[in-house]
């Protein structure tokens, strides 16, 4: 039996060494292979490369590995090590198919990306194929265009066309878990989608609808629920300017002819609402009292409510909220705001009394050194108000001053295309209207030692203005 034994192993090994020997016959060299793999990137990123070493092995499963590989740009999208196993029939039969592939290590600067092409498209010459089976990536450093790194983990496996039948895509070493589920609805292109980020989730679904000559739309919803804002920024290495928990409704919708395009012009809609949040590095009680010169600190807020939209560009990400209104104990601070290139330009009210008295503020310039500001017309109102009634009186005075400066020396609105402010008012027609609503709604009708210095600020306005041409 033990002779036996031994004949059947050693036949084993035979066998094996000859099938091994065969297939080294049909496997190409190493040269062939970079030869190959050369090509490939450069059509398929549309950039030159250089790999630093390729070659493959046959035991214990048949694998191909590139090191070391580099664009030819600046910065250079690099890739450390790139395993892939092809499928054994298929390469016996002649044809490129991979059973899966594996990525340890890349930089992909967002910059660079955008030289590339923009990856397979949805449609291919036989439907039926699945050129790849599986990917999986680790310690991928995506650096985005003002050089902020963050790195991820994930895997995909694919359904054919590039149709992802599940995916997963992680934040290694972040907790409060970050990281994103999709998985395939049956055949079609639609996905569920599972997110987990800041202590909350965001789940919901996403489809690909293919439109006429192959165009292709995203549509989407998520509802954000608990998602603790300030700790989903820092998940992605990010400052964030609030802190509380915040829940909503999120739309997304993206046009274009491959998955790049897609990515490159989605744009999403979030109706939000928070309660119990911290508006950091800003002290709203301060920014009134100073009109703007003194915000250094942190204001606590009952509730803020409002719209964010985001669109992707080729120049970036613009971000738009619109309705906001935050509250804080008996101050209402309500505005819009827009963020594009690490740029704001915002502006909005701190009101003492809801919608009616209050201090206009604006916010404009770089993230590294906003300036906080009050417009002349409201600084002039506040100081009237100030000499007839401390307190109230500058506030009334600065929210119609900041009127007047509207009216009479109207400036572009924030938003685009918003019609300028009709020019051809009397002073004492806005303000009587003004005075008689605040006074109405402060439960007091306003003296007119407040009222009388205040309309004769606003008929000096009207005085110095130049004449209309024609």
């Amino acid at each position: 039996m033990q002779v036996r034994n031994k004949w059947m192993v050693a036949a084993g090994v035979l066998l094996a060494l000859l099938v091994g020997g065969w297939l080294v016959l049909l496997l190409p060299s190493d040269e062939e292979l970079a030869a190959k793999a050369a090509v490939e990137l450069e059509a398929r990123l549309g950039v030159p490369v250089t790999v630093g070493a390729l070659g493959w092995r046959l035991f214990p499963a048949p694998a191909v590995v590139v090191r070391d590989v580099a664009s030819r740009q600046t910065p250079a999208i690099t890739i450390k090590k790139l395993t892939v196993h092809p499928s054994l029939p298929a390469l016996l039969d002649g044809r490129l198919q991979f059973d899966r592939a594996d990525l340890d290590g890349a930089v992909l600067p967002q910059l660079s990306l955008r030289a590339l092409d923009k990856g397979p498209r949805m449609a291919q010459a036989n439907p039926d194929a699945t050129v790849l089976e599986r990917f999986v990536f680790r310690d991928v450093t995506w650096i985005s265009r003002h050089g902020m790194a963050v790195v991820f983990d994930g895997e995909v496996d694919f359904d054919p066309a590039w149709r992802p039948r599940q995916a997963q895509l992680r934040r290694p070493g972040v907790q409060p878990a970050t990281d994103l589920r999709l998985t395939r609805q049956g055949q079609e292109d639609r996905w569920t989608t599972q997110i987990r980020v800041g202590g909350g989730t965001a789940d919901g679904e996403v489809e690909i609808k293919t439109r006429a000559k192959g165009r292709l739309r995203l549509e989407g919803t998520l509802k954000p629920q608990n998602v603790e804002v300030a700790s989903a920024m820092a998940a992605f290495n990010r400052n964030a300017v609030m802190s509380g928990q915040a829940s909503g409704d999120t739309s997304l919708l993206a046009d274009g002819d491959t998955v790049g395009e897609l990515a490159q012009s989605l744009h999403t809609k979030t109706i939000f609402s928070m309660r119990r949040a911290t508006l950091l590095r800003f002290d709203l009680d301060k920014a009134v009292r100073s009109l703007g010169r003194d915000y250094a600190g942190q204001t606590p807020l009952d509730a803020v409510t409002g719209q964010m939209d985001t669109q992707n560009t080729p120049q970036g990400m613009v971000v738009t909220y619109t309705g906001v209104k935050a509250i804080s104990g008996t101050l209402t601070a309500s505005g819009q705001a827009r963020i594009a290139n690490r740029q704001i330009a915002a502006e909005f009210a701190v009101d003492l009394v809801d919608g009616v008295v209050g201090v206009p503020l604006k916010m404009s310039g770089p993230f590294e050194n906003v300036k906080v500001s009050a417009p002349a017309g409201a600084v002039a109102g506040a100081v009237v108000g100030t000499a007839v009634l401390p307190g109230i009186g500058t506030a009334i005075g600065a929210r119609i001053g900041a009127t007047l400066g509207k009216i009479f020396s109207p400036e572009p609105d924030l938003k685009k295309g918003a019609a300028a402010a009709p020019k051809n008012h009397r002073p004492e027609e806005v303000l009587n209207k003004s005075l008689r609503v605040c006074g109405s709604r402060i439960g007091m009708g306003l003296p007119r030692r407040i009222s009388q210095p205040i309309l004769d600020y606003g008929k000096e306005i009207q005085r110095s203005r130049p004449p209309e041409s024609g």
